[in-house]
């Protein structure tokens, strides 16, 4: 805003002198408030696009077996909750839910969509999948349909196996936290960090720094997360440092 204010106060001065530097000026500042406007709403029209995105293919996938159970309802519940959606928003994104049931759902075209609004953002494509997977795990069986939906989204959103199979690590991490240290535990650690078993001390904490840099919530909120996700990514980085301090742990012991 500044800028247009600047420099349409020069040109007033160029062409009117002392008065035209304060038409000018006040015209840059008018014209700056509606740009600024203009941008914010057109943000908020994707940000809402992309929730609504959310949920709609959450409901696809929950429809994959051929129902919706009562554990997946509630997870796309306690999504509403942990976003703070309310009133006619929280409708919306109910009503998106039930449009990804229907038989006339076009999963293909909303991941298509999906994919352009976070084609430069990988984190945040990574941060769509995680809901997706927390929605379909959340009866405790993973069925083959379901896997097979998982992997076209994955696919259709832009993301690639090896990201899909790091997001399935965190989940799997998020129920170790609970049941204690395993093997399998500690290897879906390194997943969740994307290095190898072999990784040197070194470039375990150079992985972990760069992923919590990476998926910190208000880097992701500069770069277009709503802010009512903030707790979905806040959650993405306590598995990204549990993971870390998982392997810490092990290194040591």
């Amino acid at each position: 805003m500044l800028l247009l204010i600047v420099f349409f106060a020069l040109i007033g001065l160029a062409t009117g002198g002392p008065v035209g530097l304060l038409i000018g000026g006040a015209l840059g500042w008018w014209l700056g408030r509606r740009l600024s406007r203009r941008l914010m709403d057109a943000r908020m029209r994707l940000q809402e696009g992309f929730l609504e995105s959310i949920f709609a293919v959450m409901g696809c996938l929950c429809q994959a077996d051929g129902k919706v159970t009562e554990g997946e309802r509630d997870v796309a519940e306690r999504l509403l909750d942990q976003m703070r959606l309310q009133g006619e928003q929280r409708a919306r994104m109910r009503a998106a839910f039930e449009r990804g049931r229907a038989d006339d759902f076009d999963l293909d075209a909303e991941l298509a969509s999906v994919g352009r609004l976070t084609r430069h953002q990988p984190v945040m494509r990574q941060v769509f999948l995680q809901v997706q997977l927390s929605a379909i795990a959340a009866d405790g069986v993973l069925h083959p349909a379901e896997h097979d939906m998982i992997l076209r989204v994955a696919r259709g959103v832009g993301c690639s196996e090896t990201e899909l199979q790091q997001i399935e690590a965190m989940l799997h991490g998020a129920a170790a936290n609970s049941q204690g240290a395993s093997e399998e535990a500690l290897k879906d650690a390194y997943r969740v960090l994307g290095v190898s078993e072999e990784a040197s001390d070194a470039e375990i904490k150079k992985a972990y720094r760069r992923l919590m840099s990476q998926n910190h919530p208000d880097k992701l909120a500069g770069k277009g997360l709503p802010e009512s996700m903030r707790d979905v990514a806040q959650a993405r980085t306590s598995e990204i440092g549990n993971a870390y301090e998982r392997i810490r742990k092990a290194r040591e012991g």
